[in-house]
């Protein structure tokens, strides 16, 4: 058996400001949505993402999440550049002696978004 992709469905309160967040600030794309439904789709690169209204079948109070999504990204320098004065920062950006260089951010439904880059690859392209 092999598992193929892994794809975040991420509950929010509010689609339509979550999906301006993550095509805005992040620039991901908008491929699908049933806004009736709940529920969108979103692309950057390989990164898929689902967005929606939580349903009866979670049977939730509160929207949380006990962890972070991380993204592998290049240039994370740049990001940060991008990033730090538009967000609200969870850390800021700092190499990690386990070799990689991210920073974190809280996204508008207060879940941590971590990017980061292996320090190899940075070295690299300079």
């Amino acid at each position: 058996m092999k598992f193929h992709s892994l794809m975040p469905v991420i509950w929010t309160k509010n689609l339509e400001e979550s999906i301006g967040f993550y095509t805005h600030i992040l620039g991901f794309s908008l491929v699908d949505a049933n806004i009736e439904a709940h529920w969108a789709f979103l692309m950057k690169n390989k990164v898929q993402i689902m967005l929606t209204l939580p349903n009866e079948h979670g049977n939730v109070s509160n929207i949380c999440f006990s962890g972070s999504f991380y993204f592998n990204i290049d240039d994370v320098d740049e990001l940060w550049k991008d990033l730090n004065t538009i967000t609200k920062i969870c850390y800021k950006i700092e190499t990690f002696e386990w070799g990689m260089r991210e920073f974190a951010i809280f996204d508008n439904n207060g879940y941590i978004l971590q990017f980061g880059q292996a320090v190899d690859e940075i070295s690299k392209e300079e």
